[in-house]
């Protein structure tokens, strides 16, 4: 039951973060598209009131005419909408689904003990001090070398990168891509938490009060934004990441994260430049070079044929993983003796059913619902198998469950002649 219930808090909190943050990400992106789309009013009643940019907009049979004051209205409305309850409910149901399935299964999507071995334990709290830790070093340049735009950029640039190198030399690949997006978002959020929408509300007291509002609050609100937009991207891809193991599965993870990201932020650049009326084709094609770069740098390669593995390379027992829920011991597949395909069914029963059969010990349901109890299921996921656990050696996550490279070339030599079933 509990495992029904976890799946269920998984599902729900997955579904209302994409809806929050398809919420937050859409009016980001109407923001900045219209802070650059808006001309200079023509009409003098609009330059009496301090209108400074104005924009006509036709969507779903109505006409709209947003307008942008130089400060603010000479009195304000009794009903100010604010946008930051987007970018909270975004973060909190962020922070849960990482809880949800990360944090209380570290021992599982966390921790690769072939990169670092830790305890669990450990592993959840290095997680939540790069959440933290990202957000103090990000505010801190800012902070203190905020007057300068470039100088900012490149520095949170530079650490964004060493965030990644040092999470992808911690954590197990697909964990270390969604913490780092985590990072980025909690900065995000937290800009509009602790600076945006405070800055704000000192403006908007000090218009009700009578008194000339401070453009600090302004220019710091601003330069936050900017960032969050060009952070977007980078933010989504490390979200989607954990569905492609192919960017994360790979000795230079880290680069590929980084080099993504970068792709990412050419591309946010094109659109921002083009809201302006500035059409610059370098930016979008810099972006797409990038990636197509990344996709051939981690093409696969076709392994040749290995020999025949000798009986005594058969694999210890399963130990039992540390810090978190065990593998249980289970017999060692034998290499000799036997159809090609029950070497492999051996090799999957001691090293893969622990997450993917009807009744799994390692997880409270099979994992993304692939089974591999029957040999009609393990033929329809044979490619998968071959790419997860052979090409790219991501499974069994963490190694949880000690498969050695002689049993993956069982699979191998099972999957490159034909895949059969008897």
């Amino acid at each position: 039951m509990e495992g029904y219930i976890l799946d269920w808090a998984n599902l729900l909190l997955r579904w209302l973060h994409v809806i929050v943050a398809i919420a937050w990400i859409g009016s980001s992106f109407y923001f900045v598209w219209l802070d650059n789309s808006l001309t200079k009013p023509t009409a003098p009643d609009l330059k009496d009131k301090g209108v400074d940019g104005e924009l006509w907009a036709v969507h779903g049979g109505g006409f709209y005419n947003p307008q942008k004051y130089l400060l603010a209205p000479k009195q304000l409305p009794d009903h100010l909408h604010w946008f930051y309850w987007e970018s909270y409910s975004t973060w909190m149901s962020g922070f849960a689904l990482l809880t949800v399935v990360y944090l209380f299964n570290a021992n599982v999507y966390m921790i690769d003990r072939n990169v670092f071995d830790m305890t669990a334990t450990t592993a959840v709290l290095l997680a939540l001090a790069f959440l933290v830790v990202g957000w103090l070093v990000y505010d801190t340049i800012c902070r203190v070398f905020g007057k300068n735009d470039r100088v900012v950029g490149i520095l949170v640039a530079v650490y964004v990168a060493l965030a990644a190198f040092a999470a992808c030399h911690l954590f197990s690949g697909r964990a270390a891509f969604l913490l780092i997006g985590a990072m980025i978002a909690t900065i995000m959020s937290a800009n509009v938490f602790f600076w945006i929408i405070p800055g704000q509300r000192k403006v908007v007291a000090s218009l009700k009060a009578g008194e000339k509002p401070d453009p600090i609050h302004g220019k710091r609100g601003k330069q936050r934004s900017v960032h969050n937009t060009y952070f977007t991207l980078p933010v989504l891809f490390a979200m989607l990441s954990n569905h492609y193991s192919m960017t994360y599965a790979f000795k230079y993870n880290w680069a590929v994260l980084i080099l993504i990201m970068v792709a990412g932020v050419f591309i946010r650049q094109f659109f921002i430049l083009k809201h302006k009326g500035v059409v610059n084709w370098g930016y979008p094609a810099a972006g797409v070079a990038v990636l197509l770069g990344v996709a051939v740098w981690l093409a696969p390669v076709q392994q040749p044929a290995a020999p025949a593995v000798a009986e005594s390379a058969a694999a210890a027992p399963v130990a039992a993983a540390e810090g978190g829920a065990s593998a249980p011991a289970v017999a060692a597949p034998s290499a000799a003796g036997g159809s090609e395909f029950a070497k492999v069914q051996a090799v999957v029963t001691a090293r893969c059913y622990q997450c993917h059969s009807a009744h799994p010990t390692l997880m409270p349901s099979s994992a993304k619902g692939v089974l591999l109890d029957t040999p009609d299921q393990l033929s329809a996921h044979a490619q998968l198998v071959y790419q997860q656990v052979v090409q790219q050696k991501l499974m069994p996550l963490g190694n949880v469950t000690n498969i050695t490279d002689d049993e993956r070339t069982i699979i191998a030599k099972w999957f490159e002649g034909g895949a059969k079933t008897n």
